[in-house]
């Protein structure tokens, strides 16, 4: 009997290798928010507990608490309070890796409803019960520091598992152009995302056995509803910004008969549209562009935080900047100071003051980047840049009003030429006072990254400022100082 051979291509292989999953690794999601209740129940039982053995002042007695009603019965209802909270604030839909710090705030404030509520609803349904305020008090603090571990925890082995192929999503990148390319570089440097890349789906035509880094292209546009059916694809990202709004819709169509989760790049008058709102004048629709500018308290309030925190940095790091300033004496020849020209509000130019972290000759030959390893750094440049110590004399324009302590970053007058001719609404970044961090900056948007994609971070930044936007991205600045990962390229 002859036997038939059937020729298997690199896509295929490679697809059908990524398809194969064992259904445990797809429950593995569902074990995970499982795994994350449980231990929210958990937290919430041992804080009380604690909180009430601290006020009996005996907390050998381990069966006790259970017996009195004034522990278990507030304890249940706060559980149960919690939990639901949780389930409808999605704090247990978190797939994708988050940030530690806007997870705190998010559980303190959670937490902290949870607790009120609990207090309301004790008083309405169970009257004789009293534990005290003290009693939820302490319950409040100690929960907060129990699920702010165990859920770092539970996130860190969930992006591990996700890492290694458990509990991953498949997805299908539509553009294999330059952003499909930036999309699937993004993917393919994050493994803790929990995606695999299954292949790309080009909106041209595709050569066979074509490739992108290694990912490989399975089809068309045309090809979408089979290959999703075919791989099992479970999300779909499309990259193909300069699409029409009539080509776009057309090929969300394909990908919703497949019922696969779906995510759109955004074009540049996405952008532009999120200053427009809907108005009316007597009745009469308009179309309303949003000032996006500090007005008013908020900007009185922002210069408040300015003045406080600057003024109270300068005074306790002025130990620190001396000895900075003699090191730098010591260490190669030339002034302590860089002072250079920058653009900051209304594109007016002020001068920045910074430690020298380079040669005196740096810019014989004009301005230009500077790179990872630059051989224009001198050797304590390289240590001070690392850590960002060469901004802290920053704080003198903060003080002084030239800057903001939260800001887009501030370009010299050059690059602004440069940049405002290319791309769109870039003058918008300077409606608002430079900083010495920024949005941009603590999601990794420095020295030579896309300065498209940096002016998007700073116009979403002006656009959603808050008091705690700030306070959040200072944090999260700090945090990045002390790990060594939030180097300057100013």
């Amino acid at each position: 009997m002859q036997q038939s051979l059937t020729k298997v291509t690199p896509q295929e292989e490679y697809s059908a290798r990524r398809v194969q999953r064992p259904v445990l690794m797809k429950r593995a999601q569902f074990l995970f928010v499982v795994a994350l209740v449980l231990i929210d129940l958990s937290c919430t039982w041992v804080a009380f507990y604690l909180a009430h053995g601290l006020l009996k002042r005996d907390p050998t007695r381990l069966v006790g608490p259970f017996l009195d009603y004034n522990f278990w019965q507030p304890t249940a209802l706060n559980s149960i309070v919690l939990v639901t909270i949780f389930f409808t604030q999605r704090m247990y839909q978190r797939r994708r890796p988050i940030n530690y710090l806007d997870e705190f705030f998010k559980l303190i404030t959670l937490n902290s409803f949870a607790t009120l509520l609990t207090v309301a609803l004790l008083t309405l349904m169970l009257p004789k019960t009293d534990p005290g305020r003290l009693f939820f008090f302490y319950g409040w603090i100690f929960n907060i520091g129990l699920l702010t571990v165990t859920h770092s925890l539970h996130a860190q082995v969930q992006w591990w598992a996700q890492a290694r192929g458990v509990a991953d999503d498949h997805i299908l990148i539509i553009g294999a152009g330059e952003i499909g390319r930036m999309l699937l570089q993004k993917v393919l440097q994050n493994p803790k995302l929990g995606y695999q890349v299954v292949g790309l789906v080009d909106n041209g035509k595709t050569s066979a056995g074509a490739t992108l880094l290694g990912i490989p292209i399975l089809g068309t546009l045309v090809d979408i509803p089979w290959i999703i059916e075919k791989y099992a694809i479970d999300e779909v990202i499309i990259g193909l910004p300069e699409s029409s709004h009539q080509e776009l819709v057309g090929i969300i169509s394909l990908c919703e008969r497949e019922k696969v989760g779906i995510r759109v790049f955004p074009d540049v008058f996405q952008i532009m549209a999120s200053e427009v709102g809907i108005g009316d004048l007597g009745g009469l629709p308009l179309l309303t562009i949003r000032d996006v500018a500090l007005q008013g308290w908020k900007l009185t309030l922002k210069r408040g935080m300015d003045v406080l925190v600057s003024g109270i940095a300068l005074v306790l790091t002025s130990p620190f900047l001396l000895l900075t300033a003699l090191l730098i004496k010591l260490d190669s020849p030339g002034s302590v100071f860089y002072v250079q020209e920058r653009m900051g509000l209304d594109a007016h130019p002020f001068k920045i003051l910074k430690f020298r972290s380079m040669r005196q000759d740096a810019e014989v030959g004009g301005p230009g980047w500077t790179t990872e390893s630059d051989p224009r750094r001198t050797k304590l440049g390289s240590i001070m840049r690392r850590f960002n110590i060469d901004e802290l004399p920053q704080l003198v324009n903060v003080l002084m009003g030239d800057m903001s302590l939260v800001g887009p970053r501030p370009e010299r007058p050059v690059y602004v030429e440069q940049f405002r001719q290319s791309i769109p609404r870039y003058m918008d970044r300077h409606r608002e006072k430079a900083g010495m961090t920024g949005w941009a900056q603590v999601n990794g948007l420095r020295g030579d990254t896309s300065i498209v994609e940096r002016t998007k971070y700073d116009l979403w930044y002006i656009e959603n400022w808050s008091l705690a936007l700030d306070i959040t991205i200072i944090l999260r600045t700090l945090i990045q100082l002390l790990l060594g990962t939030n180097q300057n390229a100013y």
